[in-house]
C-alpha cells in the first residue's frame, strides 16, 4: 500500500529524537515535521484560535479526559487552514506485532495501537483535506518514545478531512497509529501549539 511505502519509524526519548539513516527511495526523512502519507505537510503548530469559537470555549491545556469525551481545540494545518475542531477519542485498540510487518525490520518488537476518533468542524472555517494526528501515551502520561508516521490500511487509516469539511458541524472519522516497545499505550494526547505542547489534552481509558 502507498501509505506503508511512505511510513517512517524512529526510536528516541522524544518525538523529535532519532537520526536513522535515510530509508529507501520513497520514504520520507524522519523528523517531527515529516511529510504525511500522500505528500501533505504535517499539521503546523497552533497559534491563536481563529476558528469562530470564543477562546473560553476551548478545552484548557492539561485537561484529562476519558475515552468517549469531547475536547474543543484550536487547530492549524498550514498557514491558510486554521479553525476550531472538536475531537472525540472513541477507542484506543491494541493490535499485534504482525500488523507492523509493512514497516519492515525497524518495527520488530513493536506493538501497534490504533487511536480512533471523530473530528468535528466547530468554527465553520475551511479545513478541507487537513490531517490530524494524536500521539499515544503510556501509563502516567509519558510518551512512547516511538516516532511513527503512516497507517495500517483496514485497521488504522489516517484519513484527511473530506472536501466538504468546510462548514460548522461537519464531521469525519480517522485513526492515528501509535506503537510501543514495552509498556502498553493507555491513552492519547493532543499537543499541537505552544499552550498544548506544555500541557497536552489527554484521553485515557
Amino acid at each position: 500500500m502507498f501509505a506503508a511505502a511512505l511510513a517512517t519509524i524512529g526510536l528516541g526519548l522524544s518525538a523529535c529524537g532519532g537520526d536513522d539513516s535515510a530509508p529507501p527511495a520513497q520514504d520520507s526523512p524522519e523528523t517531527s515535521d515529516s511529510a504525511a502519507p500522500g505528500g501533505e505537510s504535517a499539521p503546523a503548530d497552533t497559534g491563536d484560535d481563529s476558528g469562530g469559537s470564543a477562546a473560553g470555549d476551548a478545552t484548557a491545556p492539561g485537561t484529562e479526559l476519558k475515552v468517549g469525551d469531547k475536547a474543543v481545540l484550536p487547530f492549524e494545518y498550514t498557514s491558510d487552514k486554521k479553525g476550531t475542531i472538536a475531537v472525540t477519542v472513541t477507542a484506543v485498540e491494541k493490535g499485534t506485532e504482525a500488523d507492523m510487518a509493512p514497516f519492515g525490520e525497524k518495527a520488530k518488537g513493536m506493538t501497534p495501537y490504533f487511536i480512533k476518533m471523530t473530528v468535528e468542524n466547530v468554527g465553520g472555517t475551511d479545513l478541507a483535506h487537513a490531517s490530524l494526528k494524536l500521539n499515544g501515551v503510556l501509563a502516567g502520561g509519558t510518551g512512547t518514545g516511538v516516532v511513527l508516521m503512516g497507517d495500517i490500511p483496514g485497521k488504522c487509516d489516517n484519513e484527511a478531512a473530506p472536501a466538504e469539511f468546510t462548514t460548522k458541524g461537519a464531521t469525519y472519522e480517522t485513526c492515528s497509529l501509535s506503537a510501543s516497545t514495552g509498556s502498553p499505550v493507555t491513552g492519547a494526547e493532543f499537543d499541537e501549539g505552544d499552550a498544548y505542547s506544555d500541557g497536552p489534552v489527554v484521553w485515557t481509558g
